[in-house]
């Protein structure tokens, strides 16, 4: 009994959680929820934190990258910098314009 009742408090204190989280998509376009789904997977390495208050590779990510130059963000995408590999090769033109779709979706005061 005392397992299933671990079990319950845990579904419970991850329910609010996950309800703001789906909220959140809900705000996205389909465009915007790709361009999170690649950064995540070819950009969070270095961009997001591994765990809350860990430090990382890269500078965070907004809106205000790059002073919010579309063309400024795909030509670091694609052709990288000296700390950054270019994706030109990996990500496809929309992959990337994604990705710069989304970043306009985050906050300045999210990156660090």
């Amino acid at each position: 009994m005392t397992r299933n009742a671990a079990v319950l408090v845990l579904l419970l204190t991850a329910w609010p959680q996950a309800a703001f989280a789906q909220q959140a998509d809900d705000t996205l376009n389909d465009t915007q929820k790709l361009g999170r789904q690649v950064f995540a997977q070819s950009c969070g390495v270095c961009h997001l934190p591994p765990a809350i208050n860990a430090r990382t590779f890269g500078p965070g990510l907004s809106k205000d990258t790059a002073g919010g130059s579309d063309e400024v963000i795909r030509g670091v995408i694609s052709e990288g910098t000296p700390r950054m590999p270019g994706f030109k090769h990996y990500l496809q033109r929309g992959e990337i314009d994604a990705i710069i779709a989304y970043l306009k979706t985050v906050p300045a005061t999210a990156t660090r």
